[in-house]
């Protein structure tokens, strides 16, 4: 079945088609980096990365472009509170970003601008606007773009523009024709970062940033803009009116707006503190588990953060992390030897079938990995009670292995849920480590309790679970 996306401006799906065929164009609005990530930003972030990854399994060479808004108020008053320059606190944040990151296993950008680093695109996207009469130069040096130029204005966010004006104020110091615009370039106040423009000295607003490096990079139409719901107004209703007014094109095909991650029934906001941080997050859960958290629910809906929801998706997901190393050792123990093929066998591998088809139909479906993970999880399950029920049949069953192990390597593929591919049966454990679980072995036989007790947290803190299985005591990785 053809890839369906719900799309925000239109409100309904439709069958993908892009722009060039075989490549899509993607942006995704990045951090503006006053702090270092939080929840939200992950959600956001690992949504735009799943969407990713689904299209490159379909065959689509895709250009991938998130930006980092390293100039705006926050920033710079951070930096004053601090006594730093701007540029310090901007990376230090970008960095935490990069790091966060790859622990929740989202692939690099293909792209990853700076507002700072566009200033002749921004300056020229702002010229252009002003020679069209969709903008204007104000007294003082700040430049507007004039709303009621743009006839179908809030047509992203579904507003009226009669309702916005009742809303719309003029704030002290703007010299605005119309309470609704907004600005494109803003004139520096003493000793703010500023750079020189025919306007006077100043600084790119927020809006026209996305819309710069957007075309400059992926052309004047997008095939996917991605950011979260909170962003459809008044970021994206902006950057869409003033991109379509400079170049006269649509400006995106598909408008992808992730839900929001709440906590206590708000959104998560750095401006307002309340948030998780992710590098706390991360001290106490593994980075794989977060994203297989984020993943479980659909990306276009609201999630409830919680530190139970995520104890209880760190359970779910070590039930795949075993199941998987379960797979691979009964696979090792058949290497080399002569293919069996049986009934339990031959129905291992039509489950691996049935569990793939309706997998790629849920990513079909607007990229469901909830519904994906569902699917999974219905695989896993068949394996495990035909194991139950057959052992041996199962485990001489290299058919059917294969075919379970193949299709949870493609549900990784599409899902990134393992920053190194599946688990395996084996395992590099540190020598501290299996000495320490020697140690406790031989505690326990000599009715040492508390030192067995003491090397038990050891190894725990360390990371590491201790299971007792037919072959004894072992260790393994959380």
């Amino acid at each position: 079945m053809p890839l369906r996306v719900y799309d925000t401006l239109k409100q309904k799906k439709a069958d993908f088609v892009p722009l060039h065929a075989g490549k899509v164009g993607m942006y995704v609005c990045g951090m503006t980096v006053q702090d270092k990530p939080h929840m939200g930003h992950m959600l956001a972030f690992v949504s735009g990365d799943m969407i990713r990854r689904y299209l490159e399994y379909l065959g689509f060479e895709v250009a991938y472009v998130q930006n980092f808004t390293d100039i705006d108020d926050k920033i710079i008053d951070r930096a004053n509170q601090e006594g730093v320059d701007y540029r310090v606190v901007v990376e230090r944040n970008i960095e935490a970003y990069h790091r966060i990151a790859a622990a929740v296993n989202i692939k690099p950008a293909t792209l990853y601008p700076y507002a700072t680093q566009h200033i002749p695109e921004i300056i020229a996207m702002v010229s252009q606007l002003i020679e069209r009469g969709y903008a204007y130069a104000a007294a003082g040096g700040d430049v507007y773009f004039r709303v009621r130029t743009k006839k179908d204005y809030g047509k992203l966010s579904k507003r009226d523009i009669d309702d916005l004006i009742s809303g719309a104020r003029v704030e002290v110091g703007e010299n605005k024709e119309d309470p609704l615009d907004f600005a494109l370039w803003k004139a520096a106040k003493p000793g703010e970062p500023y750079w020189d423009s025919p306007w006077g000295q100043g600084r790119p607003g927020w809006h026209i940033e996305c819309s710069a490096m957007a075309t400059k990079y992926l052309g004047e139409t997008l095939d996917f803009h991605g950011g979260g719901e909170d962003l459809i107004f008044p970021h994206h209703e902006n950057e869409l009116a003033q991109s379509e007014c400079a170049t006269g094109k649509e400006y995106v095909r598909q408008w992808a707006h992730n839900g929001l991650l709440n906590l206590r029934g708000q959104k998560m906001s750095k401006s307002t503190g309340h948030f998780f941080g992710m590098e706390d997050v991360l001290k106490e859960f593994d980075g794989q588990v977060v994203r297989f958290y984020l993943l479980s629910t659909h990306f276009r809906s609201q999630m409830e953060y919680s530190r139970e929801r995520l104890e209880a998706s760190e359970k779910t997901f070590e039930r795949l992390v075993n199941a998987c190393r379960s797979i691979d050792e009964h696979r090792g123990r058949l290497s080399g030897g002569p293919a069996v093929s049986s009934a339990q066998g031959r129905d291992l591998v039509a489950a691996a079938e049935k569990a793939r088809v309706s997998f790629l139909a849920a990513m079909d479906d607007d990229f469901n990995s909830a519904g994906a993970i569902g699917y999974m999880f219905e695989l896993i399950k068949t394996y495990n009670v035909m194991l139950d029920e057959n052992p041996a049949a199962i485990a001489a069953s290299r058919e059917g292995l294969d075919a379970v192990w193949d299709s949870l390597s493609l549900f990784d593929r599409v899902l990134g849920l393992f920053r190194e591919g599946l688990p395996t049966a084996a395992e590099d454990i540190p020598a501290d480590i299996l000495l320490a679980l020697e140690e406790r072995n031989n505690a326990k036989k000599t009715k040492d309790f508390k030192r067995a007790d003491e090397l038990r947290d050891k190894i725990l803190s360390a990371g590491f679970l201790i299971e007792d299985t037919a072959a004894g005591v072992r260790v393994r990785r959380k």
